[in-house]
């Protein structure tokens, strides 16, 4: 019966476009795909709200056909959020405890954080993403889990996401505007890095790149953790906008000679000439002309990327590469570009893990709202449509997974800041 089925939604709402996808968890905590769907997205500008009314409109339409594939009214959601303003802190604090003897509880490690985040994140700054990196007692280093250990000085290293508060605040109302609460913003860059990498992945290091219409987002995970995330200002839409320009053509027919005729391995020698047939005329362009335009920009995204990694003193120090999402990621060939600018091993991010109509959004730009749909039910906020079908999301307690995070405890603070 639909009223005993467990819900999560994944909305991806980006400068170009908006994604959902609707999945049911089961009692296990794995999710199958029932509902999805992607639309143009508008009022967005470089991952930020420019105004309420054009994402409102534009999730409120996208939405529609999700709900009805699904069979579920969507009342809230996991969202991504983007923009140059989410950035990641390294942070410390240091607690006394007691004796030597004390045991470590749940109310030490909730202390250490609020001292590790407090006063070392802008007042105009809301947290998204706490990760503790390391504990330390006593001096003792590299603890994980310090829970049920003894000791009396309780330290805690952590990578902290945050964004500013206007944009984070203006994001959530532009989503209740269309009737979905955001139950968590959640970077682009780290929902996809949950669909497409593997633990393995994580724990030797790895880099995963999102490049969105307006954005390039980076995260970095080394040790099981996320240690790093930047977000450059440019995307795929700069390659379209340029090649629109230069060609003195429509952006849409820029962004098809795009994605239908260049290749990044900018083979020059072939096909010199591209001939689209347009309103019953044949319009001709030069090959070199356009891979010029196209390359160009390539170099200047790849290259602003390689500056992230080298701030973040991981370039070329990542075992298992750099993993490429994001509707960017659709470009032909863009991996082997990529590897020969960032001299490291490079492969097309694909969403996985996930049963039902899967197989449908297994592609490069659907891998954040998955990534998302996966972090809803991990977290346990899964919602139960109510007898009355109006699809009014509950936190359930008994929700498979609900509990598993030995960091839960961390989302109890989220609201000091």
């Amino acid at each position: 019966m639909d009223s005993e089925k467990h819900f999560v939604t994944g909305l991806d709402v980006g400068t170009e476009n908006v994604r959902a996808v609707i999945a049911t968890v089961s009692d296990n905590g794995e999710i199958a795909v029932v509902g999805y769907n992607e639309g143009k997205s508008a009022g967005m500008r470089k991952g930020i709200p420019a105004n309420l009314a054009g994402p409102a409109s534009a999730i409120d339409k996208m939405l529609g056909d999700a709900e009805r594939m699904g069979g579920y009214d969507v009342r809230s959601a996991y969202v991504s959020i983007n923009g140059s303003t989410v950035i990641s802190t390294h942070t410390e604090g240091m607690i006394a405890v007691g004796t030597v003897e004390h045991e470590i509880d749940i109310e030490d490690l909730d202390r250490v954080t609020d001292v590790a985040v407090s006063g070392r994140i802008p007042a105009n700054r809301s947290v998204l993403e706490i990760v503790p990196l390391e504990y330390s007692l006593d001096g003792q280093g590299g603890i994980k889990d310090p829970i049920g250990m003894s000791g009396a000085r309780l330290e805690l290293r952590a990578n902290v996401v945050s964004a500013l508060t206007p944009n984070s605040e203006n994001l959530k109302k532009a989503t209740l505007t269309a009737d979905v609460e955001a139950k968590r913003l959640i970077p682009s860059v780290i929902a996809a890095a949950r669909a497409v990498l593997t633990d393995r992945q994580k724990e030797n290091g790895v880099a995963v790149i999102d490049i969105g219409a307006a954005t390039t987002s980076i995260a970095i995970y080394e040790e099981g953790d996320l240690q790093y995330v930047g977000v450059i200002p440019a995307g795929s839409n700069n390659i379209t906008n340029d090649l629109a320009i230069v060609l003195a053509i429509d952006p849409s027919l820029a962004e098809e000679i795009k994605l239908r005729f260049v290749t990044c391995n900018f083979d020059s020698d072939k096909n010199p000439v591209i001939k689209m047939n347009k309103d019953g005329k044949e319009r001709n362009f030069d090959r070199k002309e356009v891979e010029e335009v196209v390359k160009a920009r390539l170099e200047d995204i790849f290259s602003e990327v390689r500056k992230k990694l080298k701030s973040a003193r991981y370039d070329q120090r990542l075992p298992e590469g750099i993993v490429l999402t994001g509707g960017g990621a659709k470009m032909r060939d863009i991996d082997s570009f990529a590897k020969e600018l960032l001299e490291a091993a490079v492969k097309i991010g694909i969403p996985q893990s996930t049963g039902g109509v899967a197989e449908s959004i297994q592609k490069p730009e659907f891998a954040t709202a998955v990534g998302l749909a996966l972090l809803a039910a991990e977290d346990g906020n899964i919602s139960v449509p109510s007898n009355n079908k109006s699809g009014k999301s509950t936190k359930n307690s008994k929700s498979p997974k609900s509990n598993s995070s030995p960091f839960g405890f961390i989302k109890k603070i989220f609201n000091k800041f």
